[in-house]
């Protein structure tokens, strides 16, 4: 597998174990939960993507039962989570409205109370889940810093955030920013053209991202871009998820899927992407059937 590196300190696999999902599943024990991260693991997936909101504020606490069942896990992760979103459910059910808390406080309790639900002693990667549109960016900058000085934080990074969002918090940061999680996949390829990537590329941060099957509405049906991928697929003797997986990895602009499942077996398959090589004309049929068009 493939290694990325993000900054002198941090390393991530290239595919992404998602966790979003993670407290859905029917079965959250622990022992499950572990045969998920060993599946990756056993494929050279080592980066867990977590976030405090994930499974209304529970999915932390999942994965963390998993470690302290079995601690020696952790040492060969890398653990990604987020903050930012306060949700009216779980410990903010008082909350009277859904809002983006970028202040330091929040910060500061978010690391540690996600340190203490997940069992570990260190984030990997700590990312800013949303733009805040009322985020002091000195005081949210500086932040971000302190976690980073203490130790509980490896790097940190952003998510969904615009180029203009992300020069402005770095503007009052003296810890780099090592990546931008976006949504990019066949089914959302607005990244490729609106500047997005490109900010992202010229600067040569690596980009995490999340739904790369498009929610799984790309696995659905027939729509044009399954159909191409199918047949691309044939070629390769994998599935159309692969296929567009394989459509991220093959732009050079170092883009990490965020792979998010709770189906052992295609935990088992995500390695399957890697299988795929594209060339630049099949490459362009997947695109033209995402934009629903040709190229101009």
């Amino acid at each position: 597998m493939q290694r990325v590196k993000l900054s002198d300190t941090l390393e991530m696999s290239r595919l992404v174990y998602g966790m979003w999902r993670l407290g859905d599943d029917t079965d959250t024990s622990a022992s499950h939960v572990e045969a998920k991260i060993q599946a990756c693991l056993d494929q050279g997936i080592t980066t867990f993507d977590q976030a405090d909101i994930y499974g209304g504020y529970a999915a932390e606490a999942v994965l963390g039962a998993a470690l302290r069942a079995n601690p020696a896990l952790r040492q060969r992760m890398e653990i990604v989570t987020k903050c930012d979103i306060v949700a009216p459910m779980g410990r903010y059910a008082h909350a009277k409205v859904k809002y983006y808390d970028t202040s330091r406080a929040h910060i500061l309790q978010s690391v540690d109370t996600s340190l203490s639900e997940m069992a570990t002693d260190h984030i990997d990667l700590l990312l800013i889940h949303r733009p805040d549109p009322l985020m002091d960016h000195h005081e949210t900058g500086a932040a971000l810093d302190e976690v980073v000085a203490s130790g509980k934080v490896g790097a940190v990074g952003v998510s969904n955030f615009r180029p203009w969002d992300w020069s402005l918090l770095q503007s009052a940061m003296k810890t780099q920013l090592v990546t931008n999680q976006i949504e990019i996949s066949l089914g959302e390829i607005s990244p490729f053209t609106n500047g997005d990537l490109a900010f992202h590329q010229q600067h040569g941060h690596p980009i995490m991202a999340w739904s790369p099957l498009g929610g799984g509405l790309l696995m659905a049906g027939n729509p044009p871009v399954g159909i191409v991928a199918d047949e691309i697929a044939a070629e390769f003797g994998v599935d159309r998820a692969a296929v567009a997986v394989a459509f991220l990895l093959a732009h050079p602009a170092n883009i990490l899927p965020v792979l998010g499942t709770n189906n052992l077996d295609r935990i088992k398959r995500a390695t399957d992407a890697l299988k795929v090589k594209l060339d630049r004309e099949s490459w362009y049929r997947l695109y033209e059937a995402a934009l629903g068009h040709e190229v101009p």
